[in-house]
């Protein structure tokens, strides 16, 4: 069951994330430029993903319900996964997260490209709460799910960003890569930025120490791969950009920087997967 949820957790953080980066970042990096393969494709890869997400999230309160209630069975009764929606903190925020999820899907079908964004950044927002983002209470814990949101904004802005970017260049026209690239590499730094310092924040107040102890065993070792896998996308793309500064550009080898910056974002959303089932701090024996 461990295994599955760890499974869940990833497709649909994934999914939320690729969404929200996509959409926020189309208009900064085209502008009004109108591309219609690219934007029948980003339509397409959106619905997609969306239905994804609806199917995921359901799958994720079903296996949250057959946890609580230590059977499998407890998953297909209405009444148990009504108490679960009712009276557990996860089950409140999961209704809004659900419906948001649906409203979603039907923007995306009709389609209404004004409530994309609006409904994709309240999606992503309410993942902020569940796992390690409501262990504490009062103005503490309030404070610690708004910096969870920031955090899980920047890293959505970066890995949906790198999908978009993907797509871009699979249809590129090289004269107009640069400045694609330059406007990317430009915000990059500021999500860089946000990512570690909320990053920072959470492993400090979760674990009351810079960095948890022991280094190389539960909590700390799979929060170490993960911050390995954020630098070797930060060294992608400082290398991406000290290439376009001195005009080495081939398009190639670009597409193959970008498509392992992007896999090394996924494996990092896979150990943030692992992370949200681990406890944050050792407790004495």
């Amino acid at each position: 069951m461990a295994t599955l949820l760890v499974l869940c957790r990833f497709v649909h953080f994934m999914v939320v994330l690729l969404m929200f980066g996509a959409c926020a970042f189309r208009p900064w990096l085209l502008g009004k430029d109108t591309q219609p393969a690219l934007e029948r494709t980003l339509l397409r890869l959106t619905r997609g993903l969306a239905w994804t997400a609806l199917v995921s999230g359901v799958a994720w309160l079903l296996l949250i319900t057959a946890s609580m209630a230590g059977s499998w069975d407890a998953a297909l009764q209405p009444g148990t996964v009504g108490l679960v929606l009712g009276k557990t903190f996860f089950g409140q925020v999961w209704v809004w997260h659900l419906l948001l999820n649906l409203l979603l899907v039907i923007a995306l079908i009709k389609p209404w490209p004004a409530l994309r964004l609006p409904l994709l950044t309240l999606l992503l927002a309410t993942l902020a709460p569940v796992g390690h983002g409501a262990m504490l209470d009062g103005l503490s814990g309030r404070l610690l799910i708004l910096n969870q949101v920031v955090h899980l904004l920047c890293v959505g802005a970066w890995l949906g960003g790198l999908l978009l970017l993907v797509l871009i260049l699979r249809q590129a026209q090289r004269h107009r890569l640069e400045p694609i690239l330059r406007r990317f590499s430009g915000v990059g730094y500021g999500l860089v930025a946000g990512l570690l310092v909320s990053g920072l924040i959470n492993v400090r107040v979760l674990t009351g120490q810079l960095w948890p102890t022991p280094l190389f065993s539960g909590f700390a070792l799979i929060l170490l791969i993960k911050v390995m896998l954020v630098l070797g996308m930060l060294c992608l793309a400082l290398l991406n950009r000290l290439r376009l500064g001195s005009g080495d550009q081939q398009l190639g080898s670009l597409k193959g920087s970008v498509m392992l910056e992007w896999l090394l974002g996924v494996c990092a959303v896979g150990a943030v997967s692992v992370l949200g089932t681990l406890p944050p701090m050792v407790l004495a024996g």
